[in-house]
């Protein structure tokens, strides 16, 4: 389940039944933070995955289903995105063990809410790209790259990138301009959050002078910086709201 992108209070009232429910709680040490453990019960046996492989933590969620007890299986952020669930939901399907996957809050969700920012704006943008970029341990699939993206112009969410942000400027600046606005939120929702606003002419040396390398969401695109754009049909007055 999704333990959501750092703060404790932000874990869902489900997730936080789970957990206080299990026996058993495997979690991702080196991202998910202490606190949300709390709702774990005393006697709960809680097992820190950060030094696990795929295997290794198979074995331990295959050991507690036959001993009869609920996992708690806690992920950062949500695990429809970048949470490494897919490989451990194959395997237990392969085992033959239940399971059902508790949504959390994700990291941009997170991100967006610190920098006030609602990520589709009339008449701007109504798309969001979420994606990642290239490296040494996992390559992206064919027209996934920044450069073809980038040709959408749609706001893009990249996560797993911050020690990259020079690269993910230099593919976006031919689609969105150096004065297109840009951010980077590292840690968010946490009390070490730190945000940064500017522009893809700037926010790479911002990231560098923050000394932001990991946890972090980079956003570029132009609802960010939007100011004059035309109120939500939702909402307006002119709405007949007898109509079906």
């Amino acid at each position: 389940m999704g333990a959501g992108p750092g703060a404790a209070d932000l874990i869902t009232v489900r997730g936080a039944r789970v957990l206080a429910a299990s026996p058993v709680c495997l979690y991702a040490g080196s991202l998910v933070p202490r606190e949300l453990l709390a709702e774990c019960s005393p006697e709960a046996r809680l097992v820190d995955t950060a030094q696990l492989d795929i295997d290794q933590i198979t074995a331990e969620l295959v050991r507690a289903h036959e001993e009869g007890h609920d996992v708690a299986r806690l992920h950062s952020g949500d695990p429809s995105v970048f949470s490494a669930v897919n490989e451990q939901m194959r395997r237990l399907d392969e085992a033959g063990v239940p399971y059902e996957v508790v949504p959390g809050v994700p990291a941009f969700a997170a991100a967006a809410a610190a920098l006030k920012r609602e990520l589709t704006v009339p008449t701007v943008g109504q798309t969001v790209i979420l994606t990642r970029i290239a490296q040494r341990a996992t390559a992206m699939p064919e027209g996934e790259d920044l450069a073809t993206l980038g040709r959408s112009g749609a706001l893009i969410v990249l996560h797993l990138a911050a020690r990259y942000v020079d690269r993910v400027v230099e593919e976006l600046l031919p689609h969105y301009g150096a004065d297109c606005p840009a951010a980077v939120v590292a840690m968010a929702s946490r009390p070490d959050e730190i945000v940064l606003r500017g522009t893809l002419d700037d926010i790479a040396e911002q990231v560098k002078s923050a000394g932001v390398i990991r946890t972090a969401v980079i956003m570029v695109g132009r609802t960010l910086g939007a100011e004059q754009f035309r109120d939500s049909h939702l909402y307006s007055p002119a709405r007949d709201r007898h109509s079906c």
